[in-house]
């Protein structure tokens, strides 16, 4: 079921059509300039950012990016000029955003193929993330099970324009009981432990694939050791297959998703650590299903009284509010997206909410044109009103999975997966964008 309606919207979560990154591109000077693409109905100014060209900039940036205290963002794309993956920087320089690329993933014990997971700032201000492929085991259909890693500028001052940053793996996943092929964005505790999931491994449930793992990794020395916090079953509440990342709520408890939706049954469910000593307890908090859609991609985020919201893919998608009550877990509000009655149009990169409690984000492929949208949701009356920011044409991009950042002055930055002016990939190679209020 899931596997053929999210192949329709060419989800990089399960490793299929990798684009062929056209060799001998070259890095354009032209990088750092800023072109106006569109302008909605209501008003927004939405600009390119950046064009993806195929070649050393990468293409397909599925995940969103991630903003330093400057301003200036980081990304990752899922195809690169070695044809695994890169990432990359646009640093803030006036009106212009200045593109560099970091660092360009080889296909083997590095990784590959750095997904919908959006890059985080670690306690040491390295970056860290993850890959969906390569490095050790046969996940994926022999691609590799993934990796964990970290990303620092080089140690001795660059002398050149392009200065490519330094990468550790910091765990390779094996496909086996530690789980494989991570997708969500990592976490980090007030120790400096990194919590985060792998979609697949472990158990042989889930069609076959395994149902996935939440892990931890905690440094000893110079290393760094997994431990396995929960294996899904893909059974009753537990579903199973987890792509979105993990969040610590205000009460210090750790909460997520799993997408469930694997050919021949599962509709996704939400799911919460509590502290337990030194341990954690697991306990699968919400079903999805026929009042709040299927399969939330994306995992949850928190508001300041632990009420947790998502979005679930199916169809055109449905957002969702679930708030704890009496020791049940109940959905509180939930709308739905309008868009295609198929596949998987709905969010695929989390939530973000503003201080005045109004949600925002992106859809894969609804919108007037069915290529994606950007929209806003501002509560009202135990409902929500909808605003639709940015619906996406192809020339200013296409299929946004991308979560959304906010800077300083309340502009809204993310990626498109597709579109652009990238000639090199098929349905074009991607934009990272900017929206103004």
């Amino acid at each position: 079921m899931i596997m053929s309606m999210l192949g329709q919207v060419r989800i990089r979560a399960f490793g299929l059509n990798l684009r062929a990154v056209a060799a001998g591109l070259a890095l354009v000077v032209a990088f750092g300039l800023t072109v106006v693409a569109t302008q909605s109905a209501l008003a927004q100014t939405y600009k390119v950012l950046h064009n993806f060209t195929g070649g050393q900039d990468g293409g397909d940036p599925s995940a969103g990016v991630t903003m330093d205290r400057a301003g200036n963002l980081y990304g990752t794309t899922y195809a690169g000029a070695s044809g695994y993956g890169g990432v990359f920087k646009l640093k803030h320089s006036g009106s212009a955003w200045l593109f560099s690329p970091l660092y360009s993933f080889a296909g083997g014990n590095d990784g590959a193929g750095p997904n919908l997971a959006p890059l985080v700032f670690g306690p040491d201000g390295s970056l860290y993330g993850t890959t969906y492929k390569a490095a050790e085991g046969g996940c994926g259909g022999g691609n590799g099970c993934g990796t964990v890693f970290k990303l620092q500028p080089a140690a001795a001052a660059c002398k050149t324009a392009l200065c490519p940053w330094t990468e550790t793996v910091l765990y390779r996943f094996t496909g086996g009981s530690d789980g494989g092929n991570p997708v969500g964005p990592l976490v980090f505790d007030k120790t400096g432990n990194i919590y985060g999931t792998a979609r697949q491994g472990a158990t042989p449930g889930c069609a076959g694939y395994g149902c996935g793992t939440v892990y931890k990794l905690t440094k000893s020395g110079s290393s760094w050791i997994q431990s396995v916090l929960w294996t899904f079953t893909g059974t009753g509440s537990d579903q199973g297959m987890p792509m979105g990342g993990l969040i610590f709520d205000p009460s210090g408890n750790l909460d997520g998703a799993t997408q469930g939706c694997w050919a021949g049954g599962g509709v996704g469910a939400a799911f919460q650590f509590t502290p337990a000593g030194s341990g954690w307890t697991y306990n699968s908090i919400f079903t999805f299903g026929l009042y709040a859609g299927s399969c939330p991609i994306a995992g949850v985020i928190s508001d300041s009284s632990g009420n947790l919201y998502g979005g679930t893919a199916i169809n055109a998608g449905e957002i969702f509010e679930l708030s704890l009550s009496g020791g049940t877990w109940t959905l509180s509000r939930n709308y739905g997206l309008s868009g295609p009655n198929g596949g998987a149009c709905g969010p695929g990169g989390a939530l973000v909410m503003d201080s005045a409690g109004n949600l925002y984000g992106t859809t894969v492929c609804d919108g007037v044109n069915n290529l994606g949208s950007v929209f806003k949701l501002t509560p009202s009356s135990g409902t929500w009103t909808y605003t639709d920011l940015h619906d996406f044409n192809g020339s200013d991009g296409s299929n946004p999975y991308s979560n959304l950042v906010f800077d300083s002055s309340g502009n809204l930055y993310g990626t498109a997966s597709a579109g652009g002016t990238g000639l090199a990939c098929a349905g074009g190679c991607g934009v990272v964008f900017e929206i103004t209020p």
